[in-house]
């Protein structure tokens, strides 16, 4: 029971460290670019653009050919199959663009949830079937680590020791593949911010599914120091009446990271969860300066906190593409700054549209049991 044969050569072990701590270079996060066509549809939607392939194509391109500021913020970007393999007008494929920026390029390989029968509106995440297969296909075609997302709710009866166990296994088995296929996972057991609940039962649910998915990563025989976790911020829930400081959210965050995450993983990068952009950075900054010890990097994993401004000055005009890029440059900078513990809200850099630009900053992103 206690031998263990050996699950990667040393020459495998190093290469997936190295492109883990690439992603997390101090002061960089990630781009989460891997919204499925149907989560693209409701984000076009918003701002009056047809969800047609080469509208998310060109809207991807904004993304990715933003000036050479964002390879100092971005260090990985988490692709979707479609987008992997787009190009820009020129022709230029999107991952040659970032690898050219020494940007890591990440696949999100789940297919998405199905409910877990016998629970309250539980559910487990599918796509091990082929696993294996697909990630030699991404490796060989430029893909680097790959991101798998498991969801749980807090209710009076929620998380169910059932969806808590079953979640970490799949998450395991998912990591065993990537890290056979040189593929550094990123494990994302997201707790939704859906409901009333308060902070200190956001912290206890959170170090019981990161408890459980760290012994199942054991388990599995899941080399640590070549993965990547993306968890909830410590939250309270989207409807709770009880207000808490960033101040609280940042101690109660780091308490149920250091009570559940082996200090051989490298690095956090947080989901923002339906935070405002402004509210995400904030609760990052304050994050890194919480004065508990924090032995991993503590970044960024965002999607709608890094785009949301960017795609509202888009509006899909192509002659505001520009303005666009500045509104995400202007997020992967103070995100970065976030990283780091170094962001104040009044030194904000000033893009195009500042106003307009602001009050998305500050706009909800909440999506009541988000999907991507």
């Amino acid at each position: 029971m206690t031998h263990q044969a050996p699950a990667l050569t040393p020459e495998q072990k190093k290469e997936l460290n190295e492109i883990a701590l690439q992603i997390i270079s101090p002061g960089k996060g990630i781009l989460a670019a891997d919204e499925s066509v149907g989560s693209m549809a409701k984000r076009l939607t918003q701002i009056g653009v047809e969800n047609t392939e080469e509208n998310r194509r060109f809207y991807r391109q904004i993304l990715m050919t933003a000036d050479d500021r964002v390879k100092t913020f971005i260090g990985g970007v988490i692709f979707f199959h479609e987008t992997l393999y787009q190009a820009t007008d020129d022709g230029t494929p999107f991952i040659n663009i970032i690898k050219e920026r020494n940007i890591v390029a990440g696949i999100k390989v789940d297919k998405g949830v199905v409910p877990l029968a016998g629970t309250n509106g539980e559910s487990t995440t599918q796509g091990l079937d082929g696993l294996a297969e697909r990630c030699a296909q991404y490796k060989k075609d430029g893909a680097d680590f790959a991101k798998w997302r498991c969801v749980l709710k807090i209710s009076p009866t929620t998380p169910s020791a059932l969806a808590i166990l079953e979640n970490a296994n799949v998450l395991a088995r998912y990591a065993s593949i990537c890290q056979q296929n040189g593929i550094v996972p990123i494990v994302e057991p997201e707790i939704l911010p859906d409901g009333g609940h308060d902070l200190k039962r956001c912290q206890y649910v959170t170090e019981k599914v990161l408890g459980a998915v760290y012994k199942a990563l054991s388990d599995h025989h899941i080399y640590l120091e070549g993965t990547l976790l993306k968890p909830n911020m410590v939250t309270p829930g989207h409807s709770c009446p009880t207000k808490y400081s960033p101040e609280e959210i940042a101690t109660a965050t780091v308490t149920a990271l250091r009570r559940t995450v082996p200090p051989a993983v490298p690095g956090v990068t947080f989901l923002s969860g339906g935070q405002s952009e402004e509210e995400a950075t904030i609760n990052l900054n304050a994050i890194n300066k919480c004065p508990l010890p924090k032995p991993w990097a503590l970044t960024f994993s965002f999607g709608r906190a890094l785009q949301a401004s960017a795609l509202n000055a888009w509006g899909g005009e192509k002659d505001n593409m520009q303005a666009a890029q500045d509104e995400f440059v202007k997020r992967a900078e103070v995100n970065s700054l976030a990283s780091l513990g170094q962001y104040e809200p009044s030194i904000e850099p000033s893009a195009e549209g500042e106003g307009e630009g602001e009050g998305a900053a500050s706009q909800s992103l909440y999506v009541e049991n988000h999907a991507y």
